[in-house]
């Protein structure tokens, strides 16, 4: 397994400030995050032309990109054009949300399957993020979900399993499909404690994955931006990145 930090975590900022915090906390391994409502970085125009910002991240880093996380699903053409910067820079594995809660989930299982076509096109992995307010916040569901469109797996986020609508329920149902982790310490009334104060085991996260599968390789750390500040989040990546380090 590797650990490796995502562009969310300095959501924030402009995507090459994140990347140049990213580096100075001694990560050299990132997940590329994007929103379209975000002046980070935007899917509609990362995907209107992947060379050119292919180019201007070979510029700026040489960090090794792991995985793609797009905050909101994107439609059919422009996830398109990010499976094919990912193949481009030999990125196997994308998260997208689940539907939000309410969705039909007939409706649901045809959108995951168009996308899946996509994405097994390029020879990229497909995961959900599971999170509050999307349809993955039911552990039960997300496994349905994954067992409605095989080859579809998850983008394990525990923090939305302990501090949630389902945090007396267990989720190890949720391992054999995980393709992906998203980590940062949580308490049952906050879904982000610094380091440490939370119930988030992250030993047994590690442990569980090796048990069940051998397909989530990357643990990414995701500090949400609106609920630290500058120089407390910078303290509490370095504590996480060396806490997953001495794990592994």
């Amino acid at each position: 397994m590797f650990v490796t930090a995502s562009t969310h975590c300095f959501g924030d900022c402009t995507f090459e400030e994140a990347i140049g915090h990213l580096g100075d906390l001694e990560y050299d391994k990132v997940e590329i995050w994007m929103d379209e409502g975000s002046n980070h970085l935007k899917p509609s125009v990362v995907a209107a032309n992947p060379d050119r910002f292919i180019q201007l991240y070979r510029d700026i880093t040489r960090m090794t990109a792991m995985a793609i996380h797009v905050e909101t699903d994107p439609g059919h053409e422009i996830f398109d054009g990010i499976c094919r910067l990912a193949k481009l820079m030999r990125i196997t594995q994308i998260t997208l949300p689940a539907g939000q809660i309410g969705t039909p989930f007939n409706e649901e299982i045809d959108r995951l399957r168009s996308r899946l076509v996509t994405s097994n096109a390029a020879g990229i992995r497909l995961s959900l993020k599971t999170k509050t307010g999307y349809l993955t916040e039911d552990p039960q569901t997300a496994v349905e979900l994954c067992q409605a469109v095989p080859g579809l797996g998850l983008t394990l986020d525990a923090s939305y399993y302990i501090c949630g609508r389902f945090a007396n329920q267990q989720f190890s149902q949720v391992y054999p499909y995980v393709y992906h982790v998203h980590l940062r310490d949580t308490s049952k009334t906050a879904v982000q404690v610094p380091v440490g104060l939370g119930e988030l085991d992250y030993s047994r996260i590690i442990a569980q994955l090796r048990r069940y599968n051998n397909t989530a390789k990357v643990l990414s750390v995701e500090i949400l931006p609106e609920l630290l500040d500058g120089s407390d989040r910078a303290l509490e990546m370095r504590k996480i990145r060396m806490l997953l380090e001495s794990l592994l």
